[in-house]
């Protein structure tokens, strides 16, 4: 579903209630800007950014890296 953030703001509760079942998607100018995505489940950031961490990029790896820096 695309809304305006003007929309998203007026019933916000409306669309926190829809995110649920579908992806809500705010567009700036005809573009995508932002969306909403029900997140209840078990938060992947690894499977979150897929397509912009190296195919063997993992947590584990992040972390180790992390800390070497320190």
């Amino acid at each position: 579903m695309i809304i305006t953030f003007t929309k998203l703001k007026t019933h916000i509760s409306k669309y926190l209630d829809l995110v649920d079942r579908e992806e809500i998607i705010i567009p700036r100018n005809g573009k995508r800007v932002t969306n909403l995505v029900d997140t209840s489940d078990k938060f992947d950031p690894v499977k979150a950014l897929k397509g912009i961490l190296p195919v063997d990029a993992s947590l584990k790896n992040a972390k180790e890296e992390w800390l070497a820096r320190k």
